[in-house]
């Protein structure tokens, strides 16, 4: 028997349409890496990445590190310093010895509204630091704290910390240049200035008519002159002045004129001036002005009888205090030869018998 065959129409694809693939079967598949070779191909990326990153945060290490000596130069780097670790000698400070009046008004500010304006020191070492600038600051937060004994709130002062390395010269000058804006500041405190400036032994320049060219350059030529008479009479009488800041020019310049011209007349001041530990600013520049020839007759003569007032224990040296009035707060002074009430009230608007019962009145209540 025969089997017919069955034939099935099978259509073959176009060799040129079909691309040959081999195997058979098979289709070609997308490359792929191995494990490892993908594994070195991450950790080089991030090894580049983390070197990259590395470099930028040197880069911002480096300009953050010139910004903190750059500030750190200017004073800028504040910290609270214990008062007990700063040191006053490098400096010699242009104040006057004496009291000084209105170092108890900054004492009040302070204790009001705090410090405005930090100190300025530099590095000592061990933990220490040397002033270089704000002496009446610093005095006034040692004040403060010994008033109320209060170390947390008085015990560390704001003060910027500047590099070490500025010259002597230079630190004296930026320690002039900024009392010189201060208009209380005296010809007589200028000129001690130069004095100590010349006595200290780390600067170059040991006159100190000299010094007053270096100190005092932002000064005009008169004004340098006036501290170079002033030097004369501080030369000659310092130590045996009380009120040397309240000297006025003109007392001052002409004072300085008779003692070159007059022999004796400074050992004549100095033996008027010995011993009286009780006498007031007006006692003090009447003598002067006498021998100044600014006296009544208006030449220098034997000094005129003069009452002293009795001894009395000595105290403090200042007592401040505040009283509170309907115009506001009584800021009030009291110190040998001089007592002062600063209260916002023009006193000029009353009646002057009226002032002057109600100072006599309290004078007397006194005694």
């Amino acid at each position: 028997m025969t089997r017919k065959r069955r034939m099935f129409e099978i259509e073959m694809p176009d060799a040129e349409a079909a691309p040959e693939t081999f195997p058979a079967g098979k289709e070609e598949k997308e490359h792929r890496r191995g494990p490892m070779a993908t594994a070195i191909t991450e950790t080089a990326e991030s090894t580049r990445d983390r070197a990259r990153l590395e470099a930028q945060i040197r880069a911002e290490n480096d300009a953050l590190a010139q910004e903190h000596v750059r500030l750190k130069r200017a004073g800028l780097i504040t910290d609270m310093i214990p008062l007990d670790a700063i040191d006053t000698r490098k400096l010699i400070r242009d104040r006057a010895p004496g009291p000084d009046y209105e170092l108890s008004e900054l004492v009040e500010s302070i204790r009001e509204i705090g410090l405005s304006n930090p100190i300025r020191v530099e590095p000592a070492g061990e933990g220490r630091y040397e002033l270089i600038q704000g002496w009446r600051r610093l005095s006034a937060y040692r004040q403060l704290l010994e008033e109320t004994g209060d170390a947390e709130k008085w015990g560390r002062i704001p003060a910027g910390i500047a590099a070490r390395g500025d010259e002597l010269e230079s630190l004296y000058r930026r320690m002039v240049d900024e009392n010189m804006v201060r208009k209380d500041i005296s010809f007589a405190e200028m000129a001690q200035l130069a004095l100590h400036y010349a006595m200290d032994p780390m600067t170059e320049e040991h006159d100190p008519e000299k010094a007053v060219a270096i100190l005092f350059k932002s000064a005009g030529y008169q004004k340098r002159s006036y501290i170079r008479s002033f030097i004369r009479v501080i030369e000659a009488l310092g130590e045996s002045l009380m009120y040397a800041p309240e000297i006025p020019r003109a007392l001052g310049l002409a004072l300085a004129q008779r003692l070159d011209e007059v022999p004796g007349m400074a050992a004549a001041i100095r033996a008027e001036l010995k011993d009286w530990d009780t006498r007031s600013i007006r006692d003090e520049l009447d003598i002067l002005r006498r021998y100044a020839g600014q006296g009544g007759d208006g030449e220098a003569g034997p000094a005129a009888p003069r009452s002293r007032a009795p001894s009395v224990p000595a105290g403090k040296a200042r007592v401040s205090f505040q009283i509170q009035q309907p115009h506001g707060s009584a800021k009030c002074t009291a110190s040998n030869g001089r007592l002062e009430i600063r209260l916002p009230r023009d006193f000029s608007a009353v009646d002057r018998r009226k002032l002057e019962a109600a100072v006599r009145a309290m004078l007397e209540s006194l005694d």
